[in-house]
């Protein structure tokens, strides 16, 4: 333990060297337009991610589809941004991180408006798949035009704005669309998000200038890696929600697939799949600790609403009031985590965040049944403390500790994780809930100890600073 930290130490000297270095990032006042411009772009990405799902009962009965196949219309944007996020990375640091993420923003805006016309099933899941083809392009690079945004010392700030705007969203999300579904036609839901891409547009000229890269387009990595995606990821969604033996087929061959892949990509310079920051262990394990992270939170959000309602008697109405302390906590401590991890070592924040996190879960999962409405509000601020101390510290050494030139892939890695985490969180709730253990505390004690696994890969990674020489120096910035 003391090994571990004299690395923590380590990191918060490295961060102190940091601060002396050259000032850089966007001048004043372009970088506050970028911020804005960069804060609108991923508002309306994880907004339009959210919003469908109120409608959804209204879609199935308006286009005369089931329950079952209306989840589709959240599924297939959620598999096409996990396809797309690491082949556009490469592409946008080919072609220019603001040219794609402008492309995107276009593409997402044409394909909610058609979303206006969509009056059958199938037209309305290939306008989703393209309005996520368009969202996958601009949250590709988004990071990385992050990076390029702020000075060196001021990226943890930036990345508690983020979060910010992404905790923000996502609580917005569900009472925005409701709120459409009960007053307007159901096709407005997908329109809502489009004027925050006009508004990212129209200050576009402030985001950093495009920097393209000689290095040629990497076709044949992007379509297979976008392939294997498609065969885990969705294999691992028709095998929960369909049919269980094609869904394992297709899972098995996308792993098979993905083992190809990533020995082809091991011998490249800058591969689409990232295998040389997974290779660096400040960076690997902070991947792998952001996974771990993002599904237990994602298995505590998804499996409380069933506990609240089929459990506990709340009505449906109420459970949106009973989860909000959540990301309302998110909103304060998310900011003030990224400003932390500028001064901070983020290990000691992450450690910290998920020692806290994990003693919120336990209270949530063994809470008793007459816990009453604030009993519920403290423990889940409480967790919230946790997580939001985590997150920020996390996603900034990922993207910051990164080599320059592949910091597009890195923040492709930061999105990819996040989906994962979700997806993956879906699964695992649904399981439980088939099994009849998930309305108690089982989901949040696997929540529990995922925390506990994102704690040990933060300290196994500053113990890797140790074993590399006791500096940063091996660390390329």
């Amino acid at each position: 333990m003391a090994a571990m930290l004299h690395a923590s130490d380590q990191e918060g000297a490295s961060i102190q060297k940091h601060r002396s270095d050259p000032v850089d990032g966007l001048p004043l006042p372009r970088r506050y337009w970028a911020i804005v411009a960069i804060s609108f772009g991923t508002g309306l990405l994880v907004l339009d991610g959210g919003i469908a799902n109120v409608a959804l009962p209204t879609i199935a009965r308006d286009l005369g589809v089931t329950n079952s196949a209306v989840t589709n219309v959240v599924t297939i944007y959620q598999l096409v941004l996990v396809m797309v996020l690491l082949p556009f990375s490469s592409l946008g640091d080919r072609v220019g991180h603001r040219r794609l993420y402008q492309a995107g923003q276009l593409l997402f805006m044409a394909a909610s408006a058609l979303c206006l016309f969509a009056s059958n099933f199938p037209l309305l899941l290939l306008l989703r798949a393209l309005q996520a083809l368009g969202a996958g392009m601009a949250l590709s690079v988004s990071a990385a035009m992050l990076r390029q945004t702020y000075p060196a010392n001021r990226l943890g700030t930036g990345m508690g704005i983020n979060s910010v705007i992404v905790a923000s969203s996502a609580a917005l999300a569900p009472t925005l669309g409701g709120y459409i579904v009960a007053n307007l036609e159901w096709q407005w839901v997908f329109v809502a998000a489009a004027p925050l891409a006009a508004v990212s547009l129209l200050l576009g000229r402030a985001l950093p200038d495009p920097e393209p890269s000689e290095r040629p387009a990497e076709w044949l990595s992007g379509l297979w890696s976008a392939g294997t995606m498609l065969l885990v990821i969705g294999g691992v969604q028709v095998a929960t929600h369909e049919d269980l033996a094609a869904g394992a087929a297709a899972t098995l061959a996308g792993l098979v697939s993905l083992w190809f892949l990533l020995r082809r990509e091991r011998a490249r310079i800058a591969p689409v799949v990232p295998v040389d920051l997974l290779a660096m262990p400040v960076l690997g394990l902070s991947a792998l600790a952001a996974i771990a992270c993002f599904v237990a939170a994602g298995a505590l959000m998804l499996s409380l609403p069933f506990r609240f309602e089929d459990a506990m008697g709340y009505a449906p109405q109420e459970v949106g009031l009973l989860l909000l302390p959540f990301p309302l906590t998110m909103l304060v401590v998310a900011p003030l985590a990224g400003w932390m991890s500028d001064r901070i070592a983020p290990t000691k924040l992450g450690v910290t965040g998920m020692a806290i996190a994990i003693a919120g879960l336990l209270l949530l999962a063994f809470m008793p049944g007459d816990v009453g409405d604030y009993g519920i509000a403290w423990r889940l601020s409480l967790t919230a403390v946790g997580f939001g101390l985590f997150f920020a510290p996390n996603s900034r050494l990922l993207i910051g500790q990164a080599p320059r030139e592949r910091a597009a892939a890195a923040g492709g890695l930061l999105s990819t994780s996040r989906l994962l985490g979700q997806t993956i969180a879906a699964v695992a709730v649904g399981i439980l809930l088939a099994a009849g253990t998930g309305l108690g505390p089982m989901p949040l004690m696997v929540s529990c100890a995922l925390a506990v696994v994102a704690a040990l890969c933060s300290l196994a990674r500053y113990q890797s600073v140790t074993r590399a020489g006791g500096t940063m120096a091996t660390l390329r910035h």
